[in-house]
């Protein structure tokens, strides 16, 4: 059995536990309880329903096969870049990085390094296009009450934009002599019902269907995948921590962030240091500008290592891999790439901000 780590839990649940810190003291301080609002319980419910699905499509082999299938043929590096893109979109960046990047390194394929800073790009930009791409879309599509066609509408020049960027830098890569190194993944029997859970999820998400259509999910989940339980329980459970905290700094300030390039550049800003998701818990109950705050924490996702998990998702696994070397090379080329991306990103939004 495995020790447990002080170290370990700290380095990992870091956040976590400034969240609980947090809503401590403010609590304290104020000498009330945070309120939780029908809407937040509802996001909290939607976000663990999700989690469950995701990590049952992982664990059933499906998201693996997809990625194995497009390694075959010609314009290898396109591909893995369009998957990504794709992937993030329907089962977060997070897991995108989690299927794609292993494939890339067992890939032989020049520039490696550089495809898989592509993929994280494609990653983040491709989960910003649908409200379930990531957590901080679905907290601002069901915190605001957003239309998904105008939820789209609003952030679709972010990312097709960046889709055409990618598309043109994936032809630096050449591909020649590529192959999988590993067996084929085996799909379980459950892989295609994940599929139509998914399905389901996404037409309760945009108002289809009722949401309360996620507890035959999680029945059926209970009853025949209880493995699929295995979530990243700590991300929920801060969420939970930064819903009161951000209460409970909205009755401190006692002030609204009504100007829309600041909300932008305060949340694209604040996620370099903090992450884009708990950028958007905290600035969701200050401001009514959504479309700003969807721009912001968005483009956030880019430049440091911490603006979204998934940066530090395919910088972990790159280097942390048997056959790749020169880490400190990767980092500068990763926060290169990173911030290149954050900068246009700004400037694409002062371009479309007056659709905003």
């Amino acid at each position: 059995m495995k020790r447990f780590s002080w170290f370990e839990f700290l380095s990992k649940e870091w956040l976590l536990l400034i969240s609980a810190l947090g809503v401590i003291i403010t609590s304290v301080y104020l000498q009330r309880i945070p309120h939780y609002s029908v809407s937040d319980f509802e996001i909290f419910y939607a976000l663990f329903v999700f989690f469950v699905i995701v990590k049952g499509m992982k664990d059933s082999g499906i998201l693996t096969r997809f990625s194995e299938n497009i390694s075959k043929g010609k314009f290898l590096p396109l591909k893995l870049i369009l998957a990504t893109f794709v992937l993030s979109m329907f089962v977060t960046n997070d897991v995108a990085l989690i299927i794609i990047v292993p494939l890339t390194l067992n890939l032989t394929v020049e520039k490696k390094h550089i495809l898989v800073i592509l993929e994280a790009i494609a990653a983040n930009s491709g989960a910003a296009l649908t409200p379930f791409g990531n957590p901080q879309n679905l907290f601002i599509y069901w915190f605001y009450g957003v239309g998904t066609k105008d939820f789209i509408f609003r952030i679709a020049p972010f990312s097709l934009i960046f889709l055409v960027l990618l598309v043109l830098a994936s032809f630096m890569i050449k591909d020649h002599n590529h192959h999988v190194r590993e067996k084929k993944e085996k799909l379980r029997s459950s892989s295609y019902i994940y599929l139509i859970l998914l399905l389901v999820f996404i037409l309760a998400v945009i108002h289809i269907l009722p949401l309360y259509i996620g507890m035959v999910i999680i029945a059926w989940v209970l009853l025949m995948d209880r493995k699929s339980f295995l979530i990243d329980y700590g991300l929920l459970i801060t969420f939970f921590f930064f819903f009161g905290l951000s209460d409970n700094l909205r009755v401190m300030l006692g002030s609204d962030l009504q100007n829309k390039g600041h909300v932008f550049l305060l949340s694209a800003l604040t996620s370099q240091i903090i992450s884009n998701v708990p950028a958007t818990l905290f600035f969701a109950k200050f401001t009514p500008q959504w479309k700003s705050l969807l721009w912001g924490v968005n483009v956030g996702g880019f430049g440091s290592l911490v603006g979204s998990l998934a940066n530090f998702i395919a910088y972990k696994i790159y280097i942390t891999n048997k056959d790749t070397d020169n880490s400190f090379h990767f980092t500068l080329l990763f926060l290169l790439f990173g911030y290149v991306a954050f900068f246009i990103g700004i400037g694409l939004y002062f371009v479309f901000e007056r659709l905003l």
